[in-house]
């Protein structure tokens, strides 16, 4: 969703010739959190030209001196907010405390108790690892693959699966839940940690192998290095047979819709009735549809699981067991973990504080019951109408821009209009909240309340499998600093923690705001548009509604976007990778432009008025050049390249804003510019 940009106080009226000059400012409101009108100007380096790198220009004083926090993988807005979620949670956890049991409802009873029950790690210490010593029997007890194959499809576990198994929403049919079945099986992050042969990428494959084998130490098991060659072995020979980024992102490649009997018969060597024993999924006599991904991939990965010994699946399954349950473990086993996958993989020093931890816990497993308490506190209803009323107008926009494309047809216009009028937009928190009554929580049992958890979202998912699809349905948290799009219902979900500043200030200037909060939510609205949303119709079903000489216009265009951030090289010898992020690069392009239209539309042909120097179109530019400011350690920025559909943030900012005309205009970009594009090879989108 996101990134950076900004520009020279000197160049701000190259952009705005006019027949009258600007408004004068308006008087003083209230103060806008950043700066006096929302934008940090501390944090540019006017130093840096606009056209040689705007990313630079908008944040680069900040960036020379912000401090990654030890604890962290990387600082910038979306972590500030982060932890700023994380404060105000720590005081909802406060209150809590110091109420009496007996004035406690139902769901603070429960989030106290598993807040509580984290936070003895006294306790924990003591228990040792007997709260794992039944599911680790299990493990060392597995006789044959049947067996395997029964444990890998256990809801009640979290202890590894060649495939991964969740109840869904049909693509093609998305007033009904279906049963997906996809390739899974990796401890990394992506398939390439395993095949790369780049020098610094077989540093972190080495540093797993250390990971396997001191799990496999911890559990007790004897000649722990020569058993962790061999789990190892298997998982590179599983990311041989997964599919590439680029290509589990294709909608229609992942949707292989057949029977539980077709899937049986086209990977025999898997014990398929086995995996599914503990689903409580109803089969209908091998009738029950499965959508199935990575669909070339699934034979094959059961000819590697009937090859492998049992043997090492067991070293396996331990190690995935013990990576699950690390952090509810004594300090050794959450330690070693932390070892690979907070320091190696995210340059981390140093775990957060336990409290941190434990109130994103609260946010994982009771995230609505937390979240209904956050939003009560943090986020005011004024904030919601203003958010709601920035939405409709960039919806406005998109409505104008479809109809002035001079690239689409009148037929496929038509549809994504369609489109556009059936979106549907969610913001702050939901309607309904979810019902946690059958959830049961024991302050002293931390492993028992996280599997409890577990079994308690399959058995929800499980119960309504053959019920209409609730679309009104939440996938993110209030307190939590993000938001999507969602294809099958053509929505955005904005949770209340995203929906301030540098996103979204009540009190900031509004070309700031549409720069901001405007370009991100254009950004996930344009999801519905970017080379795989494009592929849902209004109602959120799968299937094409564009005639062909569009969608081959739209192809062209797109191919050049990806060419374009295939050039990027944010680490030696790793470049962006243009057809994996191109989801995520059409959409911050396409976001940029619509919300410079609603900002427009905001302005009810008025003039802007002049801030500080600045137009409110170069406003608009800081205003997102500001929300991508990012600061990340070399092995995060590593992982997201290699594993992250998402371009690291300050190419989000250069790579879009060199694509719009009115960046050019704004910010007098020239040829000899190292940004700057001619005309002919700027993508126009929406």
């Amino acid at each position: 969703m996101h990134r950076s940009l900004v520009a020279f106080a000197a160049l701000v009226l190259a952009g705005c010739a006019a027949s009258a000059p600007p408004p004068p400012a308006p008087p003083p409101g209230p103060k806008a959190e950043l700066g006096s009108w929302g934008v940090d100007l501390s944090g540019m380096d006017k130093s840096v030209k606009p056209g040689d790198d705007f990313y630079s220009y908008v944040n680069g004083a900040w960036e020379k001196t912000a401090t990654i926090p030890p604890d962290r993988s990387g600082i910038g807005s979306f972590q500030s907010l982060a932890i700023l979620s994380e404060t105000r949670m720590k005081a909802i956890v406060a209150e809590l405390e110091s109420k009496p049991v007996d004035k406690l409802t139902t769901n603070e009873k429960k989030l106290r108790d598993l807040y509580d029950g984290y936070m003895d790690e006294a306790a924990i210490e003591a228990h040792g690892l007997e709260p794992a010593k039944a599911d680790l029997a299990r493990i060392a007890g597995l006789k044959t693959l049947k067996d395997v194959a029964q444990l890998m499809g256990s809801p009640k576990l979290s202890a590894g699966s060649l495939y991964g198994l969740a109840v869904g929403v049909d693509d093609k049919n998305p007033n009904a839940y279906s049963v997906n079945v996809t390739a899974a099986g990796l401890g990394m992050p992506d398939r390439d940690f395993y095949l790369l042969d780049n020098p610094d990428v077989v540093k972190v494959r080495e540093a797993y192998k250390v990971f396997l084998t001191t799990m496999l130490d911890l559990s007790g098991a004897k000649n722990a290095p020569a058993r962790a060659e061999k789990v190892l072995a298997l998982e590179i020979a599983i990311a041989k047979l997964r599919w590439e980024l680029k290509d589990q992102r294709e909608a229609d490649k992942m949707y292989a819709p057949m029977t539980f009997k077709a899937l049986k018969k086209a990977a025999p060597q898997f014990a398929w009735d086995s995996f599914f024993s503990e689903t409580a999924i109803p089969l209908k006599d091998g009738e029950r549809q499965i959508i199935v991904g990575e669909s070339t991939a699934i034979p094959q990965l059961a000819k590697l699981f009937a090859k492998t010994p049992v043997a090492v699946w067991r070293d396996y399954m331990t190690v995935q067991y013990l990576h699950s349950y690390a952090p509810y473990l004594p300090k050794k086993y959450d330690d070693a973990n932390f070892a690979f996958f907070g320091t190696v993989l995210s340059g981390r020093t140093q775990q957060n504080d336990r409290g941190t931890r434990a109130v994103r816990l609260l946010d994982d497993h009771l995230g609505e019951a937390f979240g209904q308490v956050y939003v009560g506190k943090y986020f005011p209803p004024q904030s919601k109408a203003k958010v709601e009323q920035l939405v409709a107008n960039l919806l406005k926009a998109y409505e104008q821009d479809i109809q002035s494309l001079t690239w689409m047809s009148d037929e496929t216009k038509k549809k994504a209009l369609e489109k556009i009028h059936l979106f549907k937009p969610y913001i702050g928190y939901p309607d309904k909240w979810r019902d946690y009554s059958n959830y049961t929580v024991v302050r002293d049992d931390v492993v028992g309340n996280i599997k409890r958890s577990a079994q308690f979202d399959w058995n929800r998912d499980v119960g309504r499998l053959d019920s209409p699809v609730d679309k009104a349905e939440w996938q993110m948290t209030p307190p939590t600093v993000n938001a999507y799009y969602a294809p099958p219902f053509n929505s955005i979900t904005f949770p209340a923690a995203i929906l301030q500043a540098p996103f979204f200030d009540p009190n900031a200037d509004d070309a700031v705001n549409y720069g901001a909060i405007g370009a991100v939510i254009g950004h996930e609205i344009s999801h519905g548009f970017d080379d795989q949303g494009s592929k849902y119709t209004g109602e959120g079903v799968l299937q094409s509604w564009w005639t062909d000489e569009d969608r081959k216009n739209f192809d062209a265009r797109t191919k050049m976007l990806a060419k374009q951030y295939d050039t990027y090289e944010p680490l030696p010898g790793l470049h962006v990778r243009g057809e994996a992020t191109l989801g995520e690069n059409i959409a911050d392009l396409a976001g940029l432009s619509i919300a410079l239209k609603a900002y427009r539309i905001s302005l009810n042909g008025k003039p802007a008025p002049v801030l500080d120097g600045f137009t409110g179109e170069q406003r608009f530019f800081l205003g997102i050049g500001q929300v991508w400011r990012t600061k990340l350690r070399e092995g995060a920025l590593r992982s997201r390249i290699l594993s992250d559909v998402h371009s690291p943030a300050e190419f989000r900012v250069r790579g879009a804003t060199r694509n719009v005309d009115d960046w050019y205009s704004a910010f007098d970009v020239k040829p000899g510019d190292k940004f700057y594009l001619p005309p002919e090879e700027r993508v126009k989108l929406w």
